[in-house]
């Protein structure tokens, strides 16, 4: 049953304000076109990014649909397995971290994908036999913001293509086994002749390796966040890269994997976080929308300056205003600037569009509020995966002085 405007107000009256909804139906759908678009392809598997949205009950979800995971933490390898995945359905692609927790990862038999030459080497010295990955820098600028392009010659992520003499090199120092070359530019591609452009970096890299078993080509796939916006053209990058990837496997000599890794496509547009309107404000030159949350719990506009659809679902055939949306954190937190709305009340309830991704999954405790509720619709109901929190979840890890300490 599809989700509509009054199942979000019932849920929002249900569990409280402010709320995570998220509808399993537009996550399957967004699944099952990516699979689409590269059916023509062999051998495809995708593994979900796990920090985009890493509520336990998201991840059983995209079990039962048949997809992998992608990981950048340890923490978020041990949520896959509490959620159930095998060890070998689960990437772990950290950046930045320390040998010993990479050896811990790699002995919970996970795949392990490395992006700096000397981890590469140390790691090689010491575990010759154990299946690794390799993290290519393509150098290709690619992304919606500066934060997240992840591939250009100046960011910290993956082994430059330049270095590949040295890479190869430590490979057969070390007689490492190497199954994987991987790649990630950035996250809001538009431009799939880039990406497409990427790929063929990806391809020649891939050529020095020869016992590889697949080709991971990330992800950064871009959504629509309003009416009429672009979005990346999946049908026409399965088309083309299929085609290319495909020749490749036959130049290799070899059927490789096609692996993916999307975050944002999946479950971005199948989220919706609600927040009650407190106070309606008019300044000099503004109304302000005050809502019952700030940038501790949605901190994407503030941060990467994304935008998110803002309804007001209680009077969503109201006589529209211009209002600027804003938070109650004790800083300038402002979700939207002079944004259309429909006629707004206190106690209305907004609802902000494209909340799947990168938005729980960046929420905070600051100025010590609560972190909201998560609700999963599926087959028509909404069912509770997280709870609100409570002032003993601020306490829970707090350890007080004793008296004796404490008195001055």
């Amino acid at each position: 049953m599809k989700m509509q405007g009054k199942d979000l107000l019932q849920l929002a009256e249900q569990f409280g304000s402010p709320l995570y909804v998220y509808d399993a139906e537009k996550i399957q759908s967004q699944y099952n076109r990516l699979s689409k678009a590269f059916s023509k392809v062999n051998k495809l598997r995708i593994n979900y990014a796990v920090k985009a949205l890493s509520n336990i009950a998201i991840l059983q979800l995209l079990k039962e649909m048949g997809s992998g995971l992608d990981t950048v933490s340890i923490q978020e390898v041990l949520l896959g397995l509490h959620a159930g995945y095998e060890p070998e359905k689960i990437f772990y692609t950290p950046n930045g971290v320390s040998l010993e927790e990479i050896e811990e990862v790699t002995a919970m038999g996970v795949q392990i994908n490395i992006d700096n030459l000397s981890i590469l080497e140390q790691f090689g010295t010491k575990y010759p036999n154990v299946p690794v990955c390799i993290r290519i820098n393509p150098h290709v600028m690619a992304g919606g913001n500066a934060n997240i392009s992840v591939g250009h010659i100046d960011s910290k992520f993956g082994i430059s293509v330049h270095q590949l003499p040295h890479l190869v090199r430590i490979v057969e120092n070390t007689k490492m086994n190497i199954v994987g070359i991987h790649m990630h530019t950035g996250s809001d591609i538009l431009d799939i002749e880039v990406f497409l452009y990427a790929a063929e970096i990806l391809f020649d890299a891939a050529k020095n390796f020869k016992n590889l078993e697949f080709l991971d080509f990330g992800s950064g796939f871009k959504v629509p966040y309003k009416k009429d916006d672009i979005e990346t053209d999946i049908e026409e990058l399965g088309k083309k890269l299929s085609k290319r990837f495909n020749a490749f496997c036959t130049e290799y000599g070899k059927e490789l994997t096609l692996i993916f890794e999307p975050g944002k496509f999946l479950v971005s547009e199948a989220g919706f976080f609600l927040a009650k309107v407190n106070v309606v404000k008019q300044t000099t030159s503004t109304v302000f929308a005050g809502i019952d949350s700030g940038f501790n719990h949605l901190i994407r506009p503030m941060f990467y300056g994304s935008q998110h659809h803002i309804e007001n679902i209680s009077h969503p055939k109201g006589k529209e205003r211009f209002y600027s949306v804003v938070g109650y954190i004790c800083e300038t937190d402002t979700f939207a600037n002079n944004r259309k709305i429909s006629e707004i009340k206190e106690g209305d309830i907004l609802c902000f569009r494209n909340a799947g991704a990168y938005c729980f999954s960046m929420a905070s405790n600051y100025n010590s509020r609560y972190k909201p509720a998560e609700v999963l619709w599926l087959k028509g109901e909404g069912h509770l995966i997280r709870a609100h929190e409570t002032f003993e979840d601020l306490l829970k890890n707090q350890i007080p002085l004793p008296l004796e300490i404490a008195t001055v």
